[in-house]
């Protein structure tokens, strides 16, 4: 089994002649759609439009290849310098391509007839859902230079706020244990087997925030604030409304999946008071624990036999899976160890110029290390699954990104709980599923809460860290309830997670990445094999639908609350086998 991923199939070096002339084409092509967009109506709407997406179809396809690559190399060796210095020429070209697309988007949007028009053509009739958006979007463009002048400012506003909080976050010291170390290393202790390691970590965590919170306060007010005027000059009646526009997923769904959340609360607390007593807590699950490992998994896999397992068990649910899943093992596809430079965690990236994709892990030979596989996996079958699709329909939004990974996830636990070698693997397993769900319903519904108290109050008042931190602790309350310590929550949220630092809302899409795909897989299990051909059509319709058209290929409707509890249910039916194991019945 081949340790390292394959990138020679893309280019063999940033000294392969085919890497230069590939860039050369590609500040050819960024040169040509500038100058044409500079006077589109010299030709006939048709011709025009498809001029425009042509030369985007390029851009795309070129840009991809080579920042890929440069990307890939940069994650297997983060100290390849000249992978950083080549992806930095790689982006300044793509760059000079923003204003041309704008001033396309302007363009086109202002034509009378544009709809016609894309249904006259077959192959701008491949981009309807990109037209239509693009119709949508023109609404709130800003007029003359305001583009430009708004992404110039953003360098020196919010960009600089939230790159203020990264390196902040990234240099506080910590004390912890006599010595000093980082935020990243002490909060990893969390998952540490030791109770008092978790405590005084915890207590370390705190403590640290004192030297940074004021000014990571000032940075969330200004990038807030920079969010809400931003949303105002374009029209937007909020800043929720426009990260559900750019979600492309309705009002009328965000609300149904809350609504059902809110059902299913009380059972995730139940999950947390369950842990608390077995860990030996009385008054709720301090913060400390809410990651304290439970149970025991000793089972091991070599790359090999995880291969096995995988593709074994994929074969159960669809032999186009199964046999990606073998491609992606014996074609190398995978960089599977940890080393000294290489990216931590996990990713999968899409190669479109070979139809493949690849992944990163650090694979340790534990379940949960096959389980990370199985996740990526599905960020691969996904990208099959639309590779067929024309160049600029290659994205999809961020709520249904997760959706063949999570949906990977659930066909590998549901049967490693079912063949688990005995009471303390299950527990070991169920914990881990329950830790992950809680995240994405409790954690993420906190986070939600709080942005939502932000936004609503930064207009009137600049919010000093004391206040947020009191609007964080009142947001966990309100989403964990009775199951965490009140005495012992975590205020300090808001410091730590960058996803506040953007302009608004990265947050629910994660709720609804993880019960999207669960709530599929109930379908997949009422349904058998009927379900799958209609798995495969919404997959590959994410990059050209909305979520709410997206599912209703498989018969799912995102506005009836009953979808999501079907999924929240399967959590709360692990929820009872945790708490009956956890009591020892």
């Amino acid at each position: 089994m081949n340790e390292f991923w394959n990138l020679e199939p893309i280019y063999r070096g940033f000294d392969d002649a085919a890497f230069a002339a590939d860039l050369t084409v590609l500040q050819e092509k960024a040169a040509l759609f500038a100058e044409f967009t500079q006077s589109p109506e010299q030709l006939p709407p048709v011709e025009a439009l498809r001029r425009g997406i042509a030369l985007q179809e390029d851009i795309s396809t070129l840009a991809n290849k080579l920042a890929g690559y440069a990307m890939l190399r940069q994650a297997a060796d983060t100290r390849d310098s000249e992978a950083g210095s080549q992806l930095g020429r790689i982006m300044a070209v793509i760059s000079t391509t923003a204003a041309p697309d704008a001033a396309f988007k302007a363009w086109a949007s202002s034509l009378p007839e544009l709809m016609a028009l894309v249904e006259s053509d077959e192959v701008l009739k491949q981009y309807r859902f990109l037209f239509e958006n693009m119709v949508d979007g023109s609404r709130y463009l800003l007029a003359g230079l305001g583009e430009e002048i708004m992404a110039r400012m953003q360098l020196s506003g919010g960009n600089a706020w939230a790159d203020l909080q990264q390196y902040l976050t990234s240099t506080v010291p910590v004390a912890y244990n006599g010595e000093t170390t980082n935020l990243s290393a002490i909060r990893n202790l969390a998952y540490s087997p030791d109770s008092a390691v978790r405590k005084a970590a915890y207590e370390a965590e705190l403590a640290c925030y004192d030297r940074i919170r004021d000014a990571v306060a000032f940075a969330l007010n200004s990038i807030k604030l920079e969010t809400i005027t931003d949303c105002s000059l374009r029209g937007y009646a909020s800043p929720l409304e426009r990260t559900l526009k750019q979600s492309f997923m309705k009002r009328e769904t965000l609300d149904a999946m809350l609504e059902a959340m809110d059902e299913y609360l009380p059972k995730f607390w139940q999950y947390l008071k369950a842990k608390a007593k077995a860990l030996g807590h009385e008054n709720g699950l301090p913060w400390y624990d809410l990651f304290a490992p439970m149970g025991a998994a000793s089972t091991q896999f070599t790359a090999e036999e995880a291969k096995d397992y995988l593709v074994k068990l994929f074969s159960g649910f669809d032999a186009e899976l199964a046999d990606m899943v073998a491609q992606a093992f014996d074609s190398a596809w995978i960089d599977f160890y940890p080393r000294d430079g290489k990216s931590g965690g996990a990713f999968c990236a899409s190669v479109p110029c070979l139809g493949e994709s690849r992944i990163l892990t650090n694979f340790d030979g534990t379940l949960g290390a096959v389980v990370t596989l199985a996740h990526e996996l599905g960020h691969a079958f996904h990208n099959q699954c639309i590779r067929d699709q024309r160049p600029l329909n290659q994205d999809y939004s961020m709520p249904v990104a997760e959706t063949a990974s999570t949906f990977n996830e659930c066909v590998v636990m549901a049967a490693a709980i079912e063949n688990a070698k005995d009471r303390a693997e299950e527990l070991a397993l169920l914990e881990s599923q329950l830790q992950d769900a809680t995240q994405i319903i409790c954690d993420i519904y906190s986070r939600y809460r709080f942005e939502a108290a932000v936004f609503a109050n930064r207009q009137e008042q600049f919010m000093n860290a004391d206040t947020l931190c009191g609007f964080m602790t009142e947001a966990q309350k309100q989403s964990y309830g009775d199951g965490l310590d009140p005495a012992c929550l975590h205020p300090y949220m808001w410091v730590c997670k960058s996803h506040y630092y953007g302009p608004t809302f990265y947050n629910f899409p994660y709720a609804f990445g993880g019960l999207f795909a669960r709530g599929l897989y109930a379908q997949y299990a009422a349904e058998g094999e009927a379900f799958v051909p209609k798995y495969k059509r919404l997959l590959r319709a994410t990059p050209v639908a909305t979520a709410e058209d997206t599912a209703k290929l498989a018969d799912i409707d995102l506005t009836d609350k009953n979808f999501w509890r079907s999924a929240l249910q399967i959590i709360a039916d692990q929820i009872d086998r945790f708490c009956a194991l956890a009591a020892g019945q």
